[in-house]
């Protein structure tokens, strides 16, 4: 049997025991937490000690709605364009001239990171720069793309395609052709057929799980596994076969919009469970879209778009009996449901499906997720509680981004913009929320930061911005609800709660060191804390 004495400072995140000085963990689980002395004692002689000194233990953080073939593929496989960090074409141009050059052998090129302004590119922009092989340019948030002439020839879309999928998303010139911008579903349909092998997509998982032990998180909860390609669940069970996956991910698999037959598609979902799902690979729900994103006036309001009057954004997922068909299914297989849902719109469809849902089943604990959560009623933070639903918030995206809140309010007004991302709300209406990232679709993915900013409400001011950005401060919470937001609470919403998110007896034995005390140090301080070392079953994985 090994064993291992852990040394530090420790934050259990056990309501019982807060505090300890020690851990000894055997074979991958806790099996004391407490005093130095005792652990010592009761150890083996041969066990190995990893003494942290005075920095600080805490559970291994949990990551609530990432996207981990999207991740490794924009890390290792794609032109990065987010280290812009503002909207120049120009620069673009020659990031993605350079990384055509150093990567000839590739059939296709994929660029991500596009942030987009009021200068409208289209398919020439692209053609310019490579106009012999099949090039995309993505934004950041991933619901829109723009491609070149022969990537939309490869693609298929052509007027026709662009007529029956309606012209706000398939953008098309004076003569009716595509002009190569696509958003929404158009891009969905369009990742499945991008030509990547398995082990392409091997070395994406991995590149993946290196970056998240080395940002302290030990497991995530990837949302929509096969939302860019469906070869990602078979690299998933792959990697975990040969003993390569140490991250353990808690899996939701893509459903479509309003599908034919929900029954169906949880019954195909639950197949692939007991087909691919192990302990590090482990399919626990279904993910689906409702809708799409504000700054791209495809997000679900519950008003018009001030700029559009008449449109309220892109209804994805809206057939009420259709969902409360598939969230009936998923209850009875054991799956929760884990929706995409930023605008107020697609919040309030949902709930209203949640609860018709639970009239039926009487379960009310299925613990379905919905996540991002821009504009949220009072009337549906307080109907989020009360279904047991879990509301997954970004506190990375909460501070008010010079520019990115001008046109926010030129889309939904001022009064409204100043409601975004609530979290203190639903804590105080007894919701179990969770902190999320959506890494890489938004590029930030950083522990200290979360806790900053869902203090501050204000970006770190390492970030050298001089204007204000503190926003909407009322919804600002606790060091320690941060932390519940970054460990039990995620687990809880796995159903995992008995194995996850606290040092505790019989836990399994993961954990992240930081140097810094994130409950009581200065929160200047926490902006700047440096991840010391990341723990998985007992054994480091990662070591600054």
């Amino acid at each position: 049997m090994k064993e291992t004495i852990i040394l530090g400072n420790i934050i259990t995140m056990d309501e019982k025991r807060p505090f300890a000085k020690a851990a000894l963990v055997k074979d991958g689980v806790f099996a004391y937490i407490g005093d130095a002395e005792t652990a010592k004692q009761i150890a083996a002689p041969d066990a190995q000690v990893l003494d942290y000194g005075e920095n600080c233990i805490y559970p291994g953080f949990l990551e609530s709605h990432c996207h981990s073939y999207l991740a490794g593929d924009r890390a290792i496989g794609q032109a990065n364009l987010a280290p812009v960090g503002m909207t120049d074409y120009a620069k673009y141009r020659e990031i993605i001239r350079d990384y055509i050059q150093k990567n000839p052998q590739r059939t296709f090129y994929m660029a991500a990171g596009w942030v987009e302004n009021d200068e409208y590119v289209t398919k020439a922009y692209l053609d310019e720069i490579c106009p012999d092989k099949i090039l995309l340019m993505q934004t950041g948030g991933g619901h829109s793309m723009l491609l070149n002439s022969k990537a939309l020839e490869w693609a298929g879309i052509d007027a026709a395609y662009a007529k029956k999928m309606g012209y706000d998303l398939v953008h098309v010139d004076e003569n009716g052709e595509p002009d190569g911008y696509i958003c929404e579903a158009p891009v969905f349909e369009l990742y499945p057929k991008l030509p990547t092998t398995l082990e392409n997509a091997k070395d994406y998982l991995l590149a993946w799980q290196d970056m998240a032990f080395a940002n302290g998180y030990t497991a995530v909860a990837d949302a929509g596994v096969e939302v860019t390609n469906s070869i990602a669940v078979k690299a998933f069970y792959e990697l975990e076969q040969a003993g390569k996956l140490k991250l353990r991910t808690y899996a939701y698999l893509m459903c479509p919009d309003n599908p034919a037959d929900p029954k169906a598609e949880v019954a195909r979902i639950a197949a692939d469970r007991a087909k691919y799902s192990g302990e590090y690979f482990h399919v626990i729900g279904v993910k689906t879209f409702l809708d799409g994103v504000t700054e791209a006036h495809t997000a679900w309001q519950n008003q018009d778009y001030l700029d559009q009057p008449g449109y309220h954004g892109n209804e994805r997922f809206n057939d009420h009996d259709k969902m409360v068909e598939l969230i009936t299914a998923a209850d009875a297989e054991g799956l929760s449901v884990h929706v995409h849902s930023e605008g107020g719109g697609a919040t309030h469809f949902m709930l209203g499906c949640i609860e018709d849902a639970e009239k039926r089943t009487g379960d009310m604990d299925q613990r379905n997720v919905l996540a991002h959560l821009h504009f949220v009623t009072d009337e549906d933070i307080r109907r989020m509680a009360a279904t047991g639903s879990v509301p997954a918030v970004p506190p990375l995206w909460t501070a008010e981004i010079p520019g990115f809140y001008d046109i926010e309010v030129s889309y939904v007004g001022k009064e409204l913009a100043e409601q975004s991302y609530p979290i203190k709300s639903f804590f105080d209406a007894g919701a179990c929320a969770v902190f999320h990232s959506d890494y890489p679709v938004s590029p930030s993915f950083n522990i200290p930061h979360s806790i900053y900013m869902a203090e501050t409400r204000a970006l770190p001011k390492s970030f050298g911005i001089e204007a204000e950005t503190q926003h909407n401060i009322k919804e600002a919470i606790t060091r320690e609800q941060s932390l519940r937001a970054l460990t039990i609470n995620v687990a809880y919403a796995w159903h995992q709660e008995h194995r996850l998110g606290s040092i505790e007896f019989g836990k399994i034995a993961n954990m992240t060191v930081y140097d810094c005390d994130f409950l009581h140090d200065d929160i200047e301080k926490v902006a700047q804390a440096n991840l010391v070392a990341t723990i998985v079953d007992g054994e480091e994985v990662y070591k600054a």
